[in-house]
Parts: structure tokens; C-alpha cells; sequence
């Protein structure tokens, strides 16, 4: 089976990136897979700092290493989930082969993530200056690197799914071209 094309789903938490890419697994589409950057496990600020030099270092490392397990999977498209800087995904992407890729950005406004922080995830503290910072910086990397962005603040979540999917399938239309 050839490489499979990759799709990144990148926001700060809050933004709706797991709810997404949960609802779209659950569609269980024929030659997709869904992963999670997360599931690798997350060590502490401080083990990043001992091990990689720093957290940015650490990131960028687990998504080299995303992109090459990613790589390696027996699907058509790839669709990963992760707070992952798209040009850290640039970065990754452009040490290997070049398989069909798209990075899309989940956002909300800073009320909306506060609310699901507070009430659906139980983490009232991540609604923080810093995190509207990070969401602001992922924000003008996407404009600035012309990536879709799609605001959660008042969509269903079978509509953020929708718009998903039409990424999906315009990168397997992507890769099959190639093949």
C-alpha cells in the first residue's frame, strides 16, 4: 500500500480538536485512521527540558516521529490530533517523502473555550492567559501559512466532522492522483 496521506487537526485545548476527530472515527470512513499525538504519553516540563532541551524541542521530536509512524500505517489518509505548531508539521513533513498533507486549525473564541474547559473537561485552570496566547500564536502561524481554520464557537460537532471529512477526502483524491 502506498504512503497515506496525512491530515493534521492542530488548536489549543478547548478548541474541539479530540471531540472532532473522535466524531470522525466514529464514521468509521473506509481507509481512514485516526490517531491521537497525546497517546504517546506527555512527560513532565521538566523531563522535556532534561531530555529534548526543552518543551518546543520535545514537540518537535514526537512529531518527527508521528509523521514516520504515520507513514507506516496501512490507510489511505492519516488524520492525527495535536497541539502541534503547523510549522513544527512543515518541519516534520519536509524531512521525509512528500505524501499528500493538509493542516487544518480547530479555534473558538476565548469564551467558548473557556466554558468547555470549565464544564465538559473539568479544566477550569487551562482557560488561562497563556492558553489565549497559544491560541493567538497558532492562529497567526495558520493565516500566516494560508491553512483552513475552522471556529468551533458555534458549530455542532457533526458539522466540524463534516468539514473533516471534506479534508479527508480531498487528500485521498490527493494521493490517489499520485499513486
Amino acid at each position: 500500500m502506498a504512503v497515506p496521506a496525512l491530515l493534521f487537526i492542530t488548536g489549543v485545548s478547548g478548541a474541539g480538536k479530540t471531540t472532532a476527530v473522535r466524531a470522525l472515527e466514529a464514521r468509521s470512513l473506509p481507509g481512514v485512521g485516526c490517531f491521537y499525538f497525546d497517546a504517546i504519553g506527555v512527560p513532565s516540563p521538566e523531563e522535556m527540558i532534561r531530555d529534548y532541551g526543552s518543551g518546543e524541542a520535545w514537540q518537535a521530536a514526537m512529531t518527527i516521529e508521528w509523521v514516520r509512524r504515520l507513514a507506516a500505517e496501512p490507510v489511505e489518509v492519516a488524520v492525527l490530533d495535536g497541539q502541534t505548531r503547523p510549522s513544527v508539521i512543515r518541519t516534520a513533513l519536509g524531512r521525509g517523502g512528500s505524501p499528500p498533507a493538509q493542516i487544518v486549525l480547530l479555534d473558538c473564541s476565548p469564551e467558548e473555550r473557556a466554558r468547555r474547559l470549565a464544564g465538559p473537561r473539568g479544566q477550569p485552570e487551562l482557560a488561562s492567559p497563556q492558553m489565549n496566547a497559544w491560541a493567538a500564536y497558532l492562529r497567526g502561524q495558520a493565516d500566516a501559512l494560508e491553512l483552513p481554520v475552522v471556529d468551533t464557537t458555534h458549530q455542532s460537532i457533526a458539522a466540524v466532522s463534516d468539514a473533516l471529512v471534506a479534508e479527508v477526502e480531498r487528500l485521498r483524491a490527493a494521493r490517489n492522483r499520485g499513486a
